[in-house]
């Protein structure tokens, strides 16, 4: 729900409100917001949901809408009760290379102070020709990997075998982002990813911008928490994530 920095409000101060009170009773597991919106959620609302405090933003009426810079810091976002931060970076815009230092800088200072780090990587700028290329995809997600992040998040590949073999490069856990781009319903979104071994799932205007919000995550949590009959689950430490990203 950190997407009102780039797209305006997403809905009004009681709305909002109500979105991660709905989302979090429907099984999110974590809600992904901007430091100044954190101060805004009542603890309550969260309600053991994980609070994810953004670091990065941008507005499309900048000159260069991929040009992500640093809006806040770890410190701040410990300060603001986070349980993990996040950061948001194109490979392939003309910033790139200061880009990729502030996620090197971040994934310091998350090390500093025991912060687990969310990379949103994404490849996005002029020389991009296709953002859905398993290679290129494979690159995007193992800098993440190699610069410090704990968890990684980008979007689907075209097919799922080309997914899973980008899931099977990565030693740490991918979520998928959004899904509408890739013209399936939310439910089949989900478990493309899912079966192709992703750990999560990070959503944001196809949850807020649902008629119901909840309804919308419950299909989400379902594909990442309840295994299918014909999907042996993936044993691991770390929790899979269903969030309103």
């Amino acid at each position: 729900m950190d997407h009102s920095v780039a797209d305006g409000p997403i809905s009004d101060a009681a709305g909002f409100s109500r979105i991660v009170g709905d989302v979090v009773a429907a099984g999110a597991d974590a809600v992904v917001v901007h430091k100044g919106r954190a101060r805004t959620i009542e603890p309550v609302l969260l309600n053991g949901a994980a609070l994810i405090v953004h670091l990065s933003a941008s507005t499309p009426h900048a000159p260069d809408g991929d040009a992500k810079v640093l809006v806040g810091g770890v410190e701040e976002a410990v300060r603001a009760g986070a349980d993990a931060v996040s950061v948001h970076i194109n490979i392939g815009s003309d910033t790139e290379k200061r880009q990729l230092a502030d996620l090197g800088a971040v994934a310091a200072s998350c090390e500093r102070w025991g912060m687990p780090l969310l990379a949103m990587m994404y490849a996005r700028g002029p020389r991009i020709a296709d953002p859905r290329d398993p290679a290129l995809l494979a690159h995007v997600v193992s800098i993440a990997v190699d610069l410090g992040a704990d968890l990684v998040k980008t979007v689907a590949a075209g097919s799922a075998e080309d997914m899973a073999g980008i899931v099977a490069k990565t030693p740490v856990p991918i979520v998928v982002a959004g899904g509408t781009a890739d013209g399936r319903d939310l439910t089949d979104f989900a478990h493309f990813a899912m079966d192709a071994g992703c750990r999560g799932l990070a959503v944001g205007r196809r949850v807020f911008h649902s008629p119901d919000p909840g309804a919308a995550v419950r299909t989400l949590a379902a594909a990442v928490h309840e295994p299918r009959p014909e999907t042996a689950p993936n044993p691991t430490s770390l929790p899979e994530l269903a969030g309103a990203m």
